[in-house]
């Protein structure tokens, strides 16, 4: 197979699916897959659905798109709001979408009349991260005005923690969540039939013995990708860690010094990195590989190289790495473990195909 590639067991994604899906439904907690950093892949979405995620999330309409020209009919929301310029998409590919402003609602709401369709809204509410979302102050208004849209079903509320300022799903946030979806149906003699309370960062909440309340979705992306809660990266247990692996070719395999020498200044991407107390500094001079894969591929920083072997650097093209003890052979492949975001950026890559096995189980 050629390289660089970014392999996928579609095995192992959907047991993750499942095994999530398995241990939130118990607490009344359904299973949005958030497979948006797959770029719509047809596969992965077809083994999260598999294992039992009732819809998928996705942030770019060309996602949708690529899902539904593919055949997918499953539910899709779109988990970033809108943009004014894409609304006649959005109402004819995905099902509901995530909103924060009024005008953007009544935009989609013309493009859904005009279509002759309905389209559902899920609005965010503010509570601390300071990413996207409504004041709680001001959602009753944003409430009253979205349900004089004719075309529009407020399908209820959602809230987004730990991606912009690190801020932690808790039982007091979340209870803040479901209070707001309280306020919100005696107001308006209305019942929301979803409030969705974050992302894979609120699994520690969920399945510690959190205060579950009226949340009854999750939009869960890395911790089905990759195993792995985005709080503090460990491990869920009985996840697979591994269902995505980017494999990479040796181009140059020398011994050389552990430090460059002569005048500094900035690197190609900014101010060097600092080796000296990599093991190939320890050493004095070692084994080191270059390896086909750059920044235009990946996060070179968000790659985890098999044992024995370090990330000391890399530019655009050149991923350069000490070896341990033995040069790797020229033409040999060095498979590698990523993070959400270097995962995000390999498959952004028109230079990193992806190749799909495993099998759905």
């Amino acid at each position: 197979m050629s390289t660089p590639r970014l392999e996928v067991d579609l095995g192992k994604v959907q047991h993750n699916a499942r095994t999530l899906v398995d241990r939130l439904a118990p607490l009344g907690v359904g299973v949005t897959a958030v497979t948006k950093a797959t770029l719509g892949s047809v596969e992965v979405a077809t083994a999260v659905l598999a294992g039992g995620a009732h819809r998928l999330g996705e942030s770019r309409i060309e996602n949708v798109e690529r899902l539904r020209a593919a055949g997918v009919v499953a539910p899709i929301l779109l988990v970033r709001s809108p943009m004014l310029s894409q609304v006649d998409r959005v109402v004819t590919s995905a099902d509901a979408s995530c909103n924060t402003e009024v005008e953007i609602v009544a935009a989609l709401s013309e493009a859904a009349l005009a279509q002759g369709r309905r389209h559902g809204v899920v609005l965010m509410v503010e509570l601390g991260d300071l990413r996207e979302g409504i004041l709680a102050e001001d959602l009753e208004r944003v409430v009253k005005e979205v349900l004089r849209l004719p075309a529009i079903h407020l399908r209820g509320i959602g809230a987004n923690l730990a991606c912009q300022n690190g801020v932690v799903p808790d039982d007091r946030n979340m209870a803040r969540l479901s209070a707001l979806a309280g306020s919100v149906e005696v107001a308006f003699g209305l019942h929301l039939v979803e409030v969705s309370g974050g992302s894979s960062a609120n699994l520690d909440w969920a399945l510690g013995g959190g205060a579950i309340g009226r949340v009854d979705d999750l939009r869960l992306g890395e911790s089905i990708l990759l195993g792995r809660e985005p709080l503090h990266r460990t491990p869920i247990e009985g996840l697979h860690t591994d269902a995505f692996t980017l494999v990479g070719e040796v181009i140059e395999a020398k011994v050389k010094p552990s430090q460059p020498w002569g005048s500094f200044a900035q690197t190609a991407f900014g101010p060097a990195v600092d080796t000296a107390g990599s093991r190939s500094a320890e050493h004095g001079e070692g084994p080191r590989a270059i390896v086909a894969l750059g920044h235009q591929d990946t996060d070179p920083w968000g790659l985890t190289p098999p044992p024995g072997i370090e990330v000391l650097g890399a530019s655009s093209d050149h991923l350069v790495l000490a070896t341990g003890a033995a040069l790797l052979a020229l033409g040999s492949e060095v498979r590698f473990q990523l993070t959400y975001g270097a995962l995000v950026r390999a498959t952004t890559s028109s230079a990193v195909p992806v190749w799909h096995g495993g099998g759905t189980r």
